[in-house]
């Protein structure tokens, strides 16, 4: 005969195990733990995961410390991992660990020149000539990058984690449907595609859609402000962020390059940096814009001799998020330009493999 245990009984005995069982720990994740998994959980994601094209530049993340992070979510993460992960190959190369990020001092910026600058490098944009990609051909941009990964940890509030400097290319094809970015570290091993039938405007432009843009300044100012409406922190914030974008990974036409930049100089709150070194090394002069709610100053670096377009970098002015100020968050310098043949093809070499 089986004797079968009373509800009673099964209480008595859960209650007797949970005064010999030592206490459970605290369900909460610090942020570092939650930091480290998260990274791994993408990182598996992304292995099988058929990603929509990168942007061109990755967003800045800010993460506040103190967010809970329970081990029900926990279990969930694991669990999304295994289902990502299985039947998928090695593929994915090893992210480098964030580094701190460097802190510089905080050059100060003056409008007294902005109108002038901005006329030499508009001046200097129209009359270089400008490679026009023809069918089957791709926009190839190399450049060296870094960006924030983590604004600070529970640990160590006074750090804040970027990307090593790394290599960056992409492709374009002209109407943007095609496309390819490496970034060894930081996207799976040999590459990942960037095609995409996504209709272009302003926010995702291709080469083709940049030439049926206005090349009158306040013409095109107003279409940005227009296309960018209710993005980022604020109107004119984001018409400069969204201006600087197309000058990283992108081919304009030469005078839309020139109205790019005069339009520039019409958005209020742009001034200018003597002194900014691009993520090469390379000193030159800037065009500036403050965030004047996440603190953070955005620089487009141009050459002080040819006016040509160097990089970009983002940098803490202000206290904010528990990041000091003169931190750089991201920089960028754009090393090589061109038109070239193939997806995957290089300058100077042949064929398609990159």
């Amino acid at each position: 005969m089986i004797h079968k245990k009373s509800r009673r009984e099964e209480s008595m005995d859960h209650a007797e195990l949970t005064r010999l069982l030592p206490a459970p720990g605290d369900a909460y994740l610090s942020l570092d733990r939650h930091l480290v998994l998260e990274e791994y959980l993408m990182n598996e994601i992304q292995r099988t995961a058929p990603a929509p094209a990168p942007s061109r530049r990755p967003a800045r993340r800010v993460l506040l410390t103190g967010v809970p992070v329970t081990a029900a979510a926990l279990a969930g993460a694991f669990a999304l991992t295994e289902l990502t992960s299985s039947g998928s190959s090695d593929t994915t190369a090893t992210t480098p660990p964030p580094v701190e990020a460097p802190v510089v001092r905080i050059e100060p910026g003056s409008t007294a020149q902005l109108a002038s600058t901005v006329e030499h490098i508009a001046a200097a944009a129209s009359a270089r000539k400008t490679p026009e990609p023809g069918p089957g051909q791709y926009i190839y941009v190399k450049s060296k990058v870094s960006y924030l990964t983590v604004s600070h940890t529970d640990t160590d509030k006074s750090k804040t984690l970027v990307q090593p400097l790394h290599a960056r290319e992409v492709w374009h094809s002209p109407d943007g449907k095609q496309g390819w970015l490496d970034e060894p570290g930081y996207q799976p091993k040999g590459g990942v595609t960037l095609n995409s039938d996504t209709e272009r405007n302003v926010n995702s432009p291709s080469y083709d859609y940049l030439k049926t843009l206005p090349t009158d300044p306040d013409a095109l100012l107003k279409k940005i402000y227009k296309e960018t409406k209710g993005r980022g922190n604020a109107p004119d914030q984001q018409a400069f962020t969204t201006v600087g974008d197309l000058l990283d990974e992108q081919l304009a036409p030469a005078k839309l390059n020139a109205a790019l930049y005069r339009a520039t100089a019409k958005i209020p709150g742009v001034f200018v940096v003597e002194h900014v070194k691009d993520a090469a090394g390379r000193e030159g002069i800037a065009l500036a814009h403050v965030d004047q709610q996440s603190g953070d100053r955005t620089e487009w670096i141009f050459d002080r001799r040819t006016y040509a377009y160097l990089g970009s970098r983002a940098v803490q002015v202000k206290q904010a998020n528990d990041i000091k100020p003169g931190t750089v968050l991201e920089n960028t310098a754009v090393l090589e330009r061109a038109v070239v043949d193939a997806q995957k093809q290089r300058p100077g070499t042949q064929g398609t493999d990159a």
